[in-house]
């Protein structure tokens, strides 16, 4: 276990993360935190939220290569 100082900013008090925890879960500076408070116990997690379709769509780049009649495709999940 490691012990941690709390250091004052503005209002707020700020927690330093371990370099090792940031490189084990993939963090930087804007990663959002899933905080759970339950009487004096405090968790933090990585929030792990999946991408929204919209975003995956902006993100695809232009004239990126679709499988022939695409469009005509049945639906075989529940892609709605």
């Amino acid at each position: 276990m490691l012990n941690a100082s709390l250091r004052r900013s503005g209002e707020s008090l700020i927690l330093t993360i371990p370099q090792s925890y940031v490189e084990q879960n993939h963090l930087d500076a804007g990663s959002i935190m899933f905080v759970e408070i339950n009487g004096a116990e405090l968790k933090i997690k990585p929030s792990r939220q999946r991408p929204k379709l919209s975003v995956l769509l902006e993100e695809t780049p232009p004239g990126l290569c679709r499988a022939k009649d695409w469009e005509e495709m049945p639906f075989i999940g529940s892609e709605l």
